[in-house]
């Protein structure tokens, strides 16, 4: 099972779009791998509707998107028409048709005691580096706009070498500011306290201190 930090294995899939090499076909951008238990089941049908509606989001930020379960890829193509024809969306991101199992397995996608994929998501780097993990069990739905939401962070945390409050960037204690990392020497607090002084950063302690972009 992968962890935060890991490459992503490197692995030749079968999806909707054809063979796919991962994580080389995404090199060079972030990517959201996300799995679902089955075809044709109601809470999957929701997001994978709920993720279409906002595919063009995840878009604007560099990020690209491709689902997974273990079912066929003619299961996901029929699910796939179905959606269009009576919800009125088509999918355009490709699906992973994992019918052995092998990449979920790798991933630690399928949980004790069950042979379908949990509602588990994958936020990759343009570097290949798993960079977030998240789980969610068959019977929850997720929540897109988080997802999104901490893919953007991860790019700021990245850009600017900053750390990200809860809910950013509409945080109850300094909004959209973000937080500077801790000071790990004496000197660091004193460049803090010079920094607080001439109105660079804004601090509760030297410890927990934030700023603007």
């Amino acid at each position: 099972m992968v962890v935060i930090g890991e490459k992503f294995p490197e692995v030749e899939v079968n999806t909707t779009h054809g063979k796919m090499k991962l994580p080389d076909h995404f090199a060079g951008k972030w990517f959201v791998l996300f799995s679902h238990p089955a075809d044709f089941t109601p809470v999957c049908t929701t997001e994978f509707y709920a993720m279409q509606k906002r595919l063009d989001k995840f878009k604007e930020i560099g990020a690209e998107v491709i689902g997974l379960s273990v079912d066929q890829v003619f299961s996901h193509l029929k699910w796939m028409e179905w959606i269009k024809d009576n919800l009125g969306e088509e999918i355009q991101f490709p699906i992973i048709a994992d019918d052995r199992g092998e990449l979920a397995e790798m991933l630690g996608m399928i949980p004790s005691g069950s042979t379908a994929t949990a509602r588990a998501v994958f936020m990759v780097d343009p570097k290949g580096i798993i960079r977030a993990i998240v789980y969610y069990p068959a019977e929850v739905g997720r929540d897109w706009d988080e997802i999104l939401r901490a893919l953007k962070a991860l790019q700021t945390s990245d850009k600017y070498g900053v750390a990200l409050p809860h809910k950013w960037p509409n945080n109850e204690l300094i909004g959209d500011r973000v937080i500077v990392p801790p000071a790990s020497t004496t000197e660091d607090i004193k460049a803090r306290e010079e920094a607080k002084k001439k109105g660079e950063i804004e601090c509760y302690d030297w410890w927990l201190c934030h700023k603007s972009l």
